[in-house]
């Protein structure tokens, strides 16, 4: 590589270069730039692209690797792995993914795993009623309602609110559920919380009804009351990608 390429990454420590280079590139691989099975272009191509060092293109090279998203061959090259083999949950892909494919399959995909998990444990945070849970749920929805009207502000207290019920239900799973996918909870909550007064309204009055059963102890209600609001929240945040324009049709494979 020539002094040109050296100059330029000595800009940043290298340690930098390697987030950069992995980011950029796992956005590529994510966003369909690069689909599975196709081969990422060769190192003298990537090296004069980037203009990085040999070291850093590998170490990049082994972050991708390790989070399921390319496999590396001799005399074969680099190619991308099948997406059942990637690493979903890991927070770098989905902080990629909300920058360089945010769109309805991913959104589809989130709020169904939500709703698979989240009624669940609204019932049993109310079947347990634990007073110290039952606090920290009660604590974040006040901080929400103290801040409606600030988006980064109401963000952190809904996903507080969220963490809190799913820490109520004592089971460890579950618990670290909100902590793997914090970083798309948190893209997803802003787009919703940008919503019209009367919808953010509406939202608040729902995240109350949850917080009352739970803490009257009437699961099947607590059950009922979430689900009803993630089907609802992932209309807002439909709603938001339309009008920012940042909502595609759904990725083929």
């Amino acid at each position: 590589m020539g002094r040109r390429g050296v100059a330029t990454e000595k800009k940043r420590p290298r340690s930098n270069a390697n987030d950069f280079l992995a980011a950029a590139l796992g956005g590529e691989i994510i966003a369909g730039v690069y689909p599975p099975g196709s081969r990422l272009p060769g190192e003298a191509i990537l090296l004069e692209r980037f203009k990085v060092s040999r070291p850093t293109l590998r170490e990049a090279f082994r972050v991708l690797a390790a989070k399921g998203l390319i496999v590396s061959r001799q005399k074969v090259g680099t190619s991308v792995r099948p997406k059942s083999d990637w690493n979903m949950l890991d927070p770098d892909f989905l902080a990629w993914h909300l920058r360089a494919a945010l769109n309805e399959e991913f959104v589809n995909d989130l709020f169904q795993l939500r709703q698979m998990v989240e009624p669940q444990a609204a019932y049993l945070a109310a079947l347990s009623r634990d007073p110290a849970a039952l606090a920290r749920i009660g604590a974040a929805y006040a901080d929400m309602e103290g801040s409606k009207d600030a988006t980064d502000d109401v963000t952190a207290a809904d996903l507080r609110f969220h963490q809190a019920i799913l820490d109520a239900t004592g089971n460890l799973f579950i618990g670290a559920l909100g902590g793997l996918i914090d970083t798309a909870l948190v893209g997803t909550f802003q787009l919703g919380w940008r919503a019209e007064a009367s919808i953010r309204d509406d939202r608040l009055h729902q995240h109350r009804a949850v917080l009352k059963a739970i803490s009257e102890g009437r699961p099947d209600e607590a059950r009922e009351r979430m689900a009803e609001l993630l089907r609802d929240s992932v209309a807002d945040v439909r709603r938001e990608m339309d009008i920012s324009g940042i909502s595609r049709p759904a990725r083929q494979a």
